[in-house]
């Protein structure tokens, strides 16, 4: 038994120490964004269809490519927040409209995407290691920046945190 909580105990502890040091790379590596706040979007997606950011509700834009294999495991985690939240999800350098359909299709992804062939997008956020998140109050301030993996109970405890 005495091996047991020994085992617990460093695990835990392990865990913790894990938990503490992706914070700090996650705080170190965060992009410095020109303005807090989120000018209006209006953003063709990758189906054609026009997304206007509907004011009064929380925001979280995802940075993602589909060459990403950390963006591969966190892809699902995204997809069930974005089944509770409003989520906008920019795909950086991933190839064409149908590439990145295609990626959705075969992964059973229905989150919205915009095409961020150039890296339009991801200048414009400061954005240099993926994925990376931005999460947006209901008045469009920035409230959280992640870079990195996030698992869906940090994404939606940082969105509940805010509502």
């Amino acid at each position: 038994m005495g091996r047991v909580k020994g085992f617990i105990k460093e695990l835990f502890i392990g865990a913790v120490l894990i938990f503490i040091v992706s914070n700090i790379i996650s705080y170190v590596r965060k992009p410095v964004l020109d303005s807090n706040t989120l000018a209006t979007l209006n953003v063709t997606l990758i189906d054609g269809s026009q997304y206007s950011l509907k004011k009064g509700k929380l925001l979280l834009v995802h940075f993602w490519a589909t060459w990403c294999p950390t963006c591969r495991l966190e892809a699902s985690n995204i997809e069930t927040v974005s089944g509770k939240y409003e989520v906008l999800t920019i795909a950086v350098n991933s190839g064409d409209n149908a590439t990145i359909q295609t990626y959705m299709h075969d992964r059973d992804l229905h989150f919205r995407v915009v095409n961020d062939n150039k890296g339009t997008w991801a200048r414009q956020f400061h954005v240099e290691a993926y994925p990376t998140t931005f999460i947006y109050d209901t008045k469009g301030n920035l409230r959280f920046t992640e870079v990195g993996y996030t698992s869906t109970v940090g994404l939606l405890g940082r969105l509940k945190m805010i509502e």
